[in-house]
């Protein structure tokens, strides 16, 4: 994709989405960050119906170290791999008192040294809560990354760096919860839905879908 291309795909998917968040809900960088660590391999709605539960009670790493790791699984067993999750945020909870005097850092190599923070959650908590020029690479943006040819790559840090390299610097900022959403609702992996998609004749998938799916009619047979 050339530039001017990627100047306007980017132009359109702010027009139809000005105001990209993360829909992970959190109040202060430490609920995000233990929110965007609980996420991993589950969907931000059963992370958001859990958190609610544990951040009343543990919304500092003083107060979740305090609650313990039983504490945490037993606010967290509804999200996959609850267990591993619990112990990973007590650790990093003591590692954040710790080293870093009880705040999250705001350094992208210091939060992958914590337990359970790759290279994709530390870019989510840089763009995030810090307001950072990041863009943490998820199945979601892979995707659209490979599928419009925007920043085609064969892993996600390969995706990343590409898109670092092309996303005008207008659009840094935004572009990680720009091109997320869009995967997430419009360019959905199985039936992506073209038809109403404001970036399709920039997109260089083959198989595009731009007849909308029929309604059902008529009465059901009694």
């Amino acid at each position: 994709m050339t530039p001017e291309d990627a100047q306007e795909l980017y132009r359109r998917l702010a027009e139809a989405t000005p105001a990209p968040r993360t829909e992970l809900e959190y109040e202060s960088p430490f609920t995000l960050l233990v929110a965007v660590v609980l996420s991993a391999q589950a969907t931000d709605v059963s992370v958001n119906a859990a958190t609610p539960a544990l951040f009343a009670v543990a919304p500092t790493p003083a107060a979740m170290i305090e609650l313990g790791e039983e504490g945490v699984r037993e606010r967290i067993r509804t999200i996959g791999l609850f267990n591993t999750k619990a112990k990973n945020v007590i650790l990093l909870s003591e590692a954040l008192l710790r080293d870093h005097g009880g705040e999250v850092p705001a350094d992208r190599d210091a939060l992958q040294k914590l337990a359970g923070v790759g290279r994709k959650t530390a870019n989510v908590v840089m763009n995030v809560a810090f307001e950072a020029d990041a863009i943490a690479v998820d199945t979601h943006i892979f995707r659209v990354g490979n599928r419009t040819a925007l920043a085609p790559g064969r892993d996600p840090l390969a995706v990343e760096l590409a898109l670092m390299k092309l996303t005008p610097p207008a659009y840094l900022r935004d572009a990680h919860n720009l091109l997320l959403l869009h995967g997430r609702y419009v360019c959905k992996a199985r039936a992506p839905e073209c038809w109403r998609c404001p970036i399709v004749d920039l997109c260089a998938y083959p198989d595009k879908r731009l007849d909308p799916p029929r309604a059902a009619t008529g009465r059901a047979a009694r």
